[in-house]
């Protein structure tokens, strides 16, 4: 059997990792300024982080949510206290892809309606509501588009407010990533995330937050929505909250009421996701990280904002995109394969997107500058 060929890969065979460090199976060492699309968090291998998965591999990996797992309630607790959000409730699940079906399920269960107004540059996921709300006809099937799911330009009040004016009342709810990665850094302004509340409220619509890229520090507040003190009614967080262990969750304000089996999942929320959650939250919490995602975050962009060929850069904590006056990728292709460094890129062709972990050392964030810039000194 082979491999259904989805993906245009490197040809790059990473083999080992520690901290901000990838080595390939030629013994090759790489700097990751990506981690995998936001998911390394607390860096490869954190120490903490490999002890307590070790440990919970002794005991127990995984049983159903047909009995009791205490692991759920500590991580339920842990996160709320660092959120801020210790009065919504947590459901676990596997992806942010998932988290956002169950959110999108969950807003209709809540009042009844079934339209979805969601943003021009969104990704929300590869599923089938999650998808449907995602700006990008090359992914959406036929068997996915439909009708009710309302599309609306970003930062655009006026045509936001002509949807609420013409449909409110058929809107169970509005999706909106806290900063849009895959649309390439795009930062809602605090007007606009206000004006949506405010529909929201107005027409009896579930404002979800999908905090899966943007969430758990990487923006330099716990979900970069909270920067601008909107009360989010569902918040969905992923890639981040497991450091590479498959988790996803979903924060739901308490207006929200639970019945048995209204959400559901297999393998959401088992013994080793959990830990290793909890272990993202001890590490971010011990050490500081969300402070250190502000601190460095600003130190790069302040280095890099004179480089040639830069028209522009859109960052929050060390989520950074940084515009170019050209196609990324050769820039992109050169960090990788001359200065071994990994970078993304986003829908946007000119963006170069920067998603280092949130413990990155000023000397490993000097690498990158040093690289970058004789990268576009030379193009």
């Amino acid at each position: 059997m082979n491999l259904f060929n989805v993906y245009p890969l490197f040809n790059i065979n990473p083999v080992k990792a520690q901290g901000s460090f990838l080595w390939d199976d030629k013994g090759e060492k790489y700097l990751d300024f990506y981690g995998g699309h936001a998911v390394i968090s607390i860096g490869h291998n954190h120490p903490h982080y490999q002890t307590q998965l070790k440990n919970q591999l002794d005991k127990i990996s995984f049983y159903s949510n047909s009995v009791q797992n205490e692991l759920q309630t500590e991580l339920a607790e842990k996160l709320g206290k660092l959120s801020g959000l210790e009065d919504y409730n947590l459901f676990l699940c596997n992806s942010g892809a998932e988290a956002n079906e169950n959110a999108l399920k969950l807003a209709s269960f809540h009042n009844g309606k079934n339209k979805v107004l969601y943003f021009s540059g969104s990704f929300h996921g590869r599923t089938s509501a999650a998808v449907s709300v995602t700006d990008n006809p090359k992914i959406v099937a036929p068997v996915n588009y439909d009708e009710r799911f309302i599309k609306s330009e970003w930062n655009n009040i006026e045509q936001l407010e002509e949807v609420f004016e013409k449909q409110g009342n058929e809107l169970s709810s509005v999706i909106i990533e806290g900063i849009q990665g895959v649309g390439g850094i795009m930062i809602p302004t605090v007007e606009f995330l206000t004006k949506i509340k405010e529909l929201c409220e107005k027409y009896n619509a579930v404002l979800i937050l999908d905090e899966v890229q943007s969430g758990y520090g990487r923006s330099g507040y716990f979900f970069a929505h909270q920067e601008f003190g909107i009360e989010a009614d569902i918040i969905t967080t992923a890639k981040g909250m497991g450091n590479g262990f498959p988790i996803g969750g979903v924060l739901i304000h308490p207006k929200f009421l639970a019945s048995n089996g209204l959400l559901g999942t297999t393998f959401g929320g088992n013994h080793l996701a959990c830990v290793a959650a909890i272990a993202v939250l001890d590490v971010m919490k011990d050490e500081n990280l969300i402070e250190n995602a502000q601190k460095m975050g600003k130190y790069i962009e302040n280095e890099i904002k004179d480089f040639s060929h830069i028209k522009n850069i859109r960052r929050k904590g060390l989520m950074i995109g940084i515009e170019l006056d050209r196609d990324c990728s050769e820039v992109r292709n050169s960090l990788l394969y001359h200065h071994h460094i990994f970078t993304g890129n986003s829908n946007d062709k000119a963006v170069l997107r920067i998603l280092p972990a949130l413990n990155i050392k000023k000397e490993e964030t000097d690498l990158f500058i040093n690289a970058l810039k004789e990268v576009l000194e030379n193009i």
